[in-house]
């Protein structure tokens, strides 16, 4: 089924970035003084080839979700560009909970970008359509639910504490559907499309429709029934017994086959609604881009790929990656680079973020520091940061040398860009080529001084 990016899915162009090898790069406080090693990296980048595989994953496939078909439609696509390479490519499957998924449209196919990805809550009806006018009730309390309810999808604000109560009501009242618009979240943050919980009704699914949109769908909804009448429908989907997988793929060094081992990941995944151009589509990308261009450099060490699965579920993809690793295993790698959100056109996202589980420095974050200071970037990146939360966590968790990597606000890594985890997180809303080249470059020249050593 299409999905529809919030205010379409086209691409617009993107300035490609224009400088030279010794030019200064945007934002950097001193042209760069590369090594001949760095050369060999950055001659052969090319953001334009990173944006055609971005076009797929983020417009042709849209949302992957955690073991659903979008996120295996990901994974093969990215293990076919990683086999076109000439690496020796594995998919890693394991297990992921269900998942309760909706698509909100206009039947008439008016306005056109009407046709979204949200969440559908697992204790109301599923695998379902239904397709009736629309009505706000906005909080929701017995007296905003009238006679002229009956037959109709009512939106209706969300409130944790009143969920329940409130969906009882639609019910009573005779309403077809249930779309909870959640409270807006303090700027730049949005509030993201989710699957409501209705822990009373799980003995006892309710019998209509319940699902939940994003901040900025709530208010695109909104100003359509402000200006008429509005017909929506709401088809909800079950997927059950799902599988996700980690796309792993390497080349081997010079050192051979018990020889040290440097990775370079990201996830693939992203949340209910969101295209994840940025979050985290950038990050795996620069993946693919970096294993086209060090494909044909010589190594020492063995180069490894591992685009991780179900990232946001709770990084299963990594940890079940990380658990299943022999310690010997664990033993040659030298450092993991991860890149989740490598390429925000966010103005304010000026800083590029050393991310540390342990907040201590390691080989990652140690040789990023040394591609920074190369290119002259080296004002822009933080000190190394305490923080987990993305997949370099599951290596610092059992002592493997790992960071995070990605452009946020300069006062703290908590400060994301608006599009995060939203309908928005389009290549047209959110996407820098002149940011993904440079984060290209630090990590093409940190990965490569690892492993040529």
């Amino acid at each position: 089924m299409l999905t529809v990016a919030l205010g379409g899915a086209a691409t617009v162009a993107l300035p490609a970035p224009a400088w030279a090898s010794d030019d200064q790069r945007p934002g950097a406080h001193r042209p760069p003084a590369l090594t001949p090693d760095d050369r060999k990296v950055i001659a052969q980048l090319s953001p334009r080839r990173a944006l055609e595989h971005l076009k797929v994953l983020s417009e042709d496939i849209g949302p992957r979700i955690g073991g659903t078909e979008s996120e295996r439609r990901a994974a093969h696509y990215i293990a076919s560009q990683l086999d076109h390479f000439g690496y020796d490519t594995t998919l890693q499957p394991f297990p992921v909970a269900d998942k309760f998924l909706a698509q909100l449209s206009s039947p008439a196919g008016l306005p056109t970008d009407l046709n979204w990805q949200v969440g559908a809550s697992g204790h109301a009806a599923l695998d379902t359509s239904v397709t009736a006018s629309v009505v706000d009730v906005r909080a929701g309390s017995a007296a905003d639910f009238s006679a002229d309810v009956a037959g109709k999808i009512v939106l209706v604000d969300y409130v944790a504490s009143q969920r329940e109560a409130v969906a009882a009501r639609a019910v009573a009242a005779g309403a077809v559907a249930v779309v909870f618009l959640p409270a807006d979240l303090v700027e730049p943050r949005r509030a993201s499309a989710f699957s409501p919980t209705l822990p009373g009704s799980a003995s006892s699914p309710l019998s209509i429709p319940v699902v939940g949109v994003a901040q900025a769908q709530k208010h695109r909804l909104r100003d359509l029934l402000a200006g008429g009448p509005l017909t929506l429908t709401v088809a909800t989907t079950a997927h059950r017994g799902l599988t996700s997988h980690n796309v792993l793929a390497e080349r081997q060094g010079r050192s051979g086959p018990n020889g040290p081992v440097v990775m370079v990941s990201a996830h693939y995944d992203s949340v209910i609604g969101a295209p994840g151009a940025n979050d985290d589509g950038s990050g795996t990308v620069l993946c693919l881009e970096l294993a086209r261009v060090l494909k044909a450099i010589p190594i020492n060490a063995t180069v490894r790929f591992g685009l991780w699965g179900s990232e946001e579920q709770g990084l299963i993809g990594s940890r079940y990656y990380v658990r299943e690793l022999p310690q010997a295993e664990r033993d040659r790698i030298l450092a993991v680079y991860q890149n989740d959100m490598v390429a925000t056109s966010w103005d304010p996202a000026t800083r590029y973020w050393l991310l540390s589980f342990t907040g201590q420095s390691n080989r990652a974050t140690d040789e990023v520091t040394g591609a920074a200071r190369r290119l002259g970037y080296e004002p822009q990146i933080s000190p190394v940061t305490q923080r987990g939360a993305s997949d370099h966590q599951s290596f610092q968790e059992v002592g493997i040398a790992s960071a995070n990597f990605s452009w946020r606000g300069e006062e703290s890594p908590a400060l994301l860009e608006p599009p995060y985890h939203s309908p928005e997180d389009t290549i047209a809303k959110n996407i820098s080529l002149e940011r993904l080249q440079v984060s290209m470059e630090l990590i093409g020249c940190a990965t490569y001084a690892t492993a040529r050593a």
